[in-house]
């Protein structure tokens, strides 16, 4: 399986038609938590299993990982979970205007591909439209969590998100200060991460009460 896709390749560009929360849910109005590139999707997994009055969504550009984690999430028959294959900066903007106001709660984005060459950086997920995105739909004290053992990459997301007027930065102090993942659940890469010594950088921002604003 590829490590990488481009997401802004022709075929990632077409708009995909993402089943609402109430074709998803059995129990569609409870608040959602969002992972951003669920990869094989075992943190949302135990989360699912922790905390059934949450509903928990896991968008993946890598079709094949969303096939192995449905496989996984049905055999466990987690009805407050599902996946789904999509291009989050084509498809999740439609997707989230379906929400209740203030159902979405948390939104986590965690190691997500670096893109390491500067004409690669438009590739990176986390752009000003999809914060938007997210910054509409989530009301006062919803939460992004931001981590990545790449310094520079978090250091892109951290800089976007600080000139933006609807999120504030829950620590202002040295990326490494939240010294564990605040769900208590690991992702697959942060285990890789760890298991090698690799530093670990986080960021928590908390949504304010200023109005969004097309």
């Amino acid at each position: 399986m590829r490590q990488h896709v481009n997401p802004l390749s022709q075929f990632f560009q077409l708009p995909l038609s993402l089943p609402s929360k109430n074709t998803i849910f059995r129990k569609s109005h409870y608040p959602i938590h969002l992972d951003i590139g669920s990869a094989k999707g075992e943190f949302l997994i135990e989360l699912a299993k922790r905390y059934p009055d949450w509903n928990f969504i896991g968008l993946e550009i890598r079709e094949p990982l969303v096939i192995l984690c449905e496989k996984k999430r049905e055999k466990l028959e987690l009805n407050n979970l599902k996946f789904l294959f999509c291009n989050v900066n084509v498809s999740l903007d439609q997707w989230l205007s379906d929400l209740d106001y203030g159902q979405l709660k948390r939104v986590s984005i965690q190691f997500p591909d670096p893109w390491f060459k500067r004409k690669h950086f438009k590739r990176r997920v986390l752009n000003i439209n999809l914060l938007n995105s997210i910054a509409k739909s989530m009301t006062n004290d919803g939460e992004i969590f931001l981590q990545s053992d790449i310094l520079k990459l978090i250091e892109s997301m951290t800089n976007m998100i600080d000139k933006s007027a609807y999120f504030d930065r829950k620590n202002l102090g040295d990326m490494r200060s939240i010294n564990k993942n605040p769900y208590d659940v690991k992702t697959d890469r942060e285990l890789i991460s760890k298991k090698k010594k690799l530093p670990i950088y986080r960021a928590i921002y908390i949504r304010n009460n200023q109005l969004f604003i097309n």
